[in-house]
Protein backbone atom coordinates (compact mmCIF):
# COMPACT_ATOMS: atom_id res chain seq x y z
CA UNK A 1 0.00 0.00 0.00
CA UNK A 2 1.48 3.50 -0.99
CA UNK A 3 0.34 6.23 1.71
CA UNK A 4 0.71 9.55 0.71
CA UNK A 5 1.80 11.23 4.47
CA UNK A 6 0.25 15.11 4.19
CA UNK A 7 2.28 17.78 6.50
CA UNK A 8 0.36 20.74 7.76
CA UNK A 9 -1.44 22.30 5.08
CA UNK A 10 -2.88 25.50 6.87
CA UNK A 11 -5.36 26.34 4.13
CA UNK A 12 -3.19 26.85 1.44
CA UNK A 13 -5.08 25.35 -1.67
CA UNK A 14 -2.23 26.12 -4.04
CA UNK A 15 0.44 23.75 -2.45
CA UNK A 16 -2.26 21.09 -0.93
CA UNK A 17 -3.42 20.92 -4.92
CA UNK A 18 -0.06 20.24 -6.18
CA UNK A 19 1.13 17.65 -3.51
CA UNK A 20 -1.95 15.61 -4.51
CA UNK A 21 -1.06 15.95 -7.41
CA UNK A 22 2.33 14.62 -7.22
CA UNK A 23 1.01 11.88 -4.94
CA UNK A 24 -1.44 10.34 -7.41
CA UNK A 25 1.39 10.40 -9.87
CA UNK A 26 2.99 8.51 -7.46
CA UNK A 27 0.73 5.51 -7.00
CA UNK A 28 -0.73 6.94 -4.03
CA UNK A 29 -3.81 4.54 -2.81
CA UNK A 30 -4.69 5.63 0.91
CA UNK A 31 -4.56 9.74 2.18
CA UNK A 32 -3.22 10.77 6.04
CA UNK A 33 -2.83 14.26 7.34
CA UNK A 34 -1.07 15.30 10.41
CA UNK A 35 -3.19 17.96 11.43
CA UNK A 36 -3.65 22.29 10.89
CA UNK A 37 -5.42 21.84 7.80
CA UNK A 38 -6.63 25.47 8.66
CA UNK A 39 -4.75 28.77 9.76
CA UNK A 40 -2.60 30.92 8.17
CA UNK A 41 -4.11 30.51 4.50
CA UNK A 42 -6.58 31.86 2.83
CA UNK A 43 -8.38 29.24 2.26
CA UNK A 44 -9.90 26.50 4.95
CA UNK A 45 -12.68 25.44 3.79
CA UNK A 46 -11.55 24.53 0.54
CA UNK A 47 -8.97 22.66 1.94
CA UNK A 48 -10.90 20.90 4.36
CA UNK A 49 -13.13 19.77 1.29
CA UNK A 50 -10.37 18.25 -0.84
CA UNK A 51 -8.98 16.17 1.95
CA UNK A 52 -12.35 15.13 2.73
CA UNK A 53 -13.32 14.23 -0.58
CA UNK A 54 -9.82 11.93 -0.49
CA UNK A 55 -11.60 10.13 1.98
CA UNK A 56 -8.05 11.45 4.50
CA UNK A 57 -7.01 9.98 7.73
CA UNK A 58 -7.06 13.09 10.01
CA UNK A 59 -5.61 13.95 13.41
CA UNK A 60 -6.32 17.26 15.03
CA UNK A 61 -3.30 20.17 15.39
CA UNK A 62 -3.36 22.92 17.24
CA UNK A 63 -4.60 25.46 14.67
CA UNK A 64 -7.46 22.90 13.85
CA UNK A 65 -8.35 23.51 17.23
CA UNK A 66 -8.04 27.23 17.91
CA UNK A 67 -10.13 27.45 14.89
CA UNK A 68 -13.25 26.14 16.60
CA UNK A 69 -12.35 27.42 19.90
CA UNK A 70 -11.12 24.23 21.39
CA UNK A 71 -7.54 25.50 22.01
CA UNK A 72 -6.41 28.89 24.35
CA UNK A 73 -4.76 31.05 22.02
CA UNK A 74 -3.90 33.79 24.20
CA UNK A 75 -0.37 32.16 23.99
CA UNK A 76 -0.28 32.34 20.19
CA UNK A 77 1.94 35.08 18.64
CA UNK A 78 -0.17 38.29 17.57
CA UNK A 79 -0.34 36.65 13.83
CA UNK A 80 -1.04 33.51 15.00
CA UNK A 81 -4.17 34.64 16.93
CA UNK A 82 -5.13 36.76 14.32
CA UNK A 83 -5.23 33.67 11.75
CA UNK A 84 -6.90 32.04 13.98
CA UNK A 85 -9.71 34.63 14.61
CA UNK A 86 -10.09 34.91 10.96
CA UNK A 87 -9.98 31.11 10.53
CA UNK A 88 -13.07 31.26 13.02
CA UNK A 89 -15.23 33.72 11.06
CA UNK A 90 -14.45 31.91 7.78
CA UNK A 91 -15.28 28.36 8.81
CA UNK A 92 -19.05 27.16 7.91
CA UNK A 93 -20.49 24.76 10.55
CA UNK A 94 -19.84 21.83 8.88
CA UNK A 95 -16.44 22.65 8.95
CA UNK A 96 -16.23 23.20 12.76
CA UNK A 97 -18.37 19.85 13.60
CA UNK A 98 -16.12 18.10 11.46
CA UNK A 99 -12.86 19.94 13.07
CA UNK A 100 -14.21 19.09 16.64
CA UNK A 101 -14.57 15.18 15.80
CA UNK A 102 -10.93 15.08 15.09
CA UNK A 103 -8.78 12.69 17.61
CA UNK A 104 -5.52 13.61 18.44
CA UNK A 105 -4.07 10.78 18.03
CA UNK A 106 -4.95 8.06 14.87
CA UNK A 107 -3.53 4.24 14.45
CA UNK A 108 -3.33 3.26 10.48
CA UNK A 109 -2.17 -0.59 10.02
CA UNK A 110 1.48 -0.34 11.01
CA UNK A 111 1.96 3.13 12.20
CA UNK A 112 0.70 5.91 14.32
CA UNK A 113 -0.05 9.48 13.07
CA UNK A 114 -0.25 12.74 15.50
CA UNK A 115 0.34 16.29 15.39
CA UNK A 116 2.77 16.86 17.86
CA UNK A 117 3.71 14.23 20.46
CA UNK A 118 2.41 10.79 21.90
CA UNK A 119 3.33 11.38 25.36
CA UNK A 120 0.99 14.59 25.85
CA UNK A 121 -0.19 14.81 22.77
CA UNK A 122 -3.22 17.79 23.86
CA UNK A 123 -0.16 19.90 24.78
CA UNK A 124 0.84 20.87 21.09
CA UNK A 125 4.71 20.84 22.28
CA UNK A 126 7.81 20.18 19.89
CA UNK A 127 9.78 17.63 19.75
CA UNK A 128 13.18 19.23 19.10
CA UNK A 129 15.58 17.40 21.18
CA UNK A 130 16.69 13.27 21.20
CA UNK A 131 15.02 13.49 24.43
CA UNK A 132 11.55 14.93 23.95
CA UNK A 133 11.80 11.85 20.66
CA UNK A 134 12.58 9.29 23.71
CA UNK A 135 9.68 10.56 25.41
CA UNK A 136 6.99 9.94 22.54
CA UNK A 137 8.94 6.62 21.45
CA UNK A 138 8.34 5.52 25.29
CA UNK A 139 4.26 5.63 23.88
CA UNK A 140 4.71 4.61 20.26
CA UNK A 141 3.10 1.43 20.07
CA UNK A 142 3.91 0.74 16.67
CA UNK A 143 7.09 0.36 14.45
CA UNK A 144 6.36 3.85 12.99
CA UNK A 145 4.57 7.18 13.62
CA UNK A 146 4.00 10.43 11.53
CA UNK A 147 3.80 13.66 12.75
CA UNK A 148 4.33 17.73 11.86
CA UNK A 149 3.89 20.75 13.62
CA UNK A 150 7.47 22.05 13.75
CA UNK A 151 7.00 23.04 9.31
CA UNK A 152 10.68 20.73 9.42
CA UNK A 153 10.90 17.23 7.80
CA UNK A 154 12.97 15.50 9.92
CA UNK A 155 13.70 11.41 10.90
CA UNK A 156 13.88 10.23 14.47
CA UNK A 157 14.94 6.40 15.37
CA UNK A 158 15.09 4.42 18.37
CA UNK A 159 17.62 1.75 18.34
CA UNK A 160 19.66 1.27 21.73
CA UNK A 161 20.04 4.84 21.89
CA UNK A 162 17.53 7.74 19.66
CA UNK A 163 19.34 9.33 16.57
CA UNK A 164 17.90 11.26 13.64
CA UNK A 165 18.97 12.64 10.52
CA UNK A 166 17.09 14.62 7.61
CA UNK A 167 17.46 12.03 4.74
CA UNK A 168 15.07 12.12 2.29
CA UNK A 169 14.84 8.38 1.34
CA UNK A 170 14.47 6.74 4.71
CA UNK A 171 14.24 2.57 4.71
CA UNK A 172 12.18 1.06 7.88
CA UNK A 173 14.44 -1.65 9.44
CA UNK A 174 13.16 -4.34 11.55
CA UNK A 175 13.53 -3.85 15.38
CA UNK A 176 13.76 -0.25 14.99
CA UNK A 177 11.28 2.44 16.26
CA UNK A 178 11.12 5.35 13.91
CA UNK A 179 9.03 8.73 14.20
CA UNK A 180 8.92 10.91 10.66
CA UNK A 181 8.50 14.79 10.65
CA UNK A 182 6.77 15.49 7.76
CA UNK A 183 7.17 19.19 7.31
CA UNK A 184 4.57 20.86 6.41
CA UNK A 185 2.66 21.28 2.69
CA UNK A 186 1.56 25.13 3.16
CA UNK A 187 3.93 26.69 4.83
CA UNK A 188 7.59 25.06 4.62
CA UNK A 189 10.32 26.33 7.44
CA UNK A 190 13.46 25.14 5.87
CA UNK A 191 14.41 27.80 4.08
CA UNK A 192 12.93 26.03 1.14
CA UNK A 193 9.35 27.39 0.07
CA UNK A 194 8.72 24.00 -2.06
CA UNK A 195 5.66 22.32 -0.12
CA UNK A 196 6.84 18.75 0.97
CA UNK A 197 5.24 15.52 -0.36
CA UNK A 198 6.62 12.37 1.61
CA UNK A 199 4.67 8.97 0.36
CA UNK A 200 5.21 5.78 2.36
CA UNK A 201 5.40 2.29 0.63
CA UNK A 202 4.62 -0.07 3.62
CA UNK A 203 5.29 -2.76 1.23
CA UNK A 204 8.97 -1.87 0.18
CA UNK A 205 9.33 -0.09 4.47
CA UNK A 206 10.38 2.94 2.12
CA UNK A 207 9.38 6.74 3.10
CA UNK A 208 10.44 9.01 0.09
CA UNK A 209 10.34 12.75 0.82
CA UNK A 210 10.37 14.65 -2.25
CA UNK A 211 9.37 18.84 -2.61
CA UNK A 212 7.11 20.08 -5.02
CA UNK A 213 6.43 23.22 -6.63
CA UNK A 214 3.49 25.51 -6.79
CA UNK A 215 2.26 28.90 -7.56
CA UNK A 216 3.47 30.93 -4.28
CA UNK A 217 2.32 33.85 -5.53
CA UNK A 218 -1.10 33.09 -6.08
CA UNK A 219 -1.25 31.29 -2.58
CA UNK A 220 0.62 34.98 -0.90
CA UNK A 221 -1.94 37.14 -2.74
CA UNK A 222 -4.77 35.46 -1.71
CA UNK A 223 -3.44 35.60 2.21
CA UNK A 224 -3.14 39.76 1.47
CA UNK A 225 -6.25 40.42 -0.30
CA UNK A 226 -8.28 38.13 2.35
CA UNK A 227 -7.00 40.95 5.05
CA UNK A 228 -4.73 38.30 6.94
CA UNK A 229 -1.32 39.31 8.00
CA UNK A 230 1.25 40.05 5.22
CA UNK A 231 3.90 38.67 7.06
CA UNK A 232 1.96 35.52 6.32
CA UNK A 233 2.12 35.72 2.64
CA UNK A 234 5.78 36.90 2.49
CA UNK A 235 7.05 34.09 4.70
CA UNK A 236 5.43 31.99 1.81
CA UNK A 237 8.09 33.08 -0.58
CA UNK A 238 11.17 32.06 1.85
CA UNK A 239 10.11 29.24 3.26
CA UNK A 240 10.43 30.29 6.99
Amino acid sequence: MKYGILGDIHANLEALEAVLGAMEKAGVQKFVSVGDLVGYGANPRECIDRVREAETIVVAGNHDFAAVDKLNIDFFNTYARESALWTRAALRDKDRDYIKGLKLIEYCDTFTVVHSTLYMPELFEYIQTSYDAHLSFEQQTTPLSFLGHSHVPVNFFKRKNVSFNMETEVKIEDGVKAMINVGSIGQPRDENPDAVCVVYDSDASKITITRVRYDVEKAASKIVGAGLPEILAERLKYGR
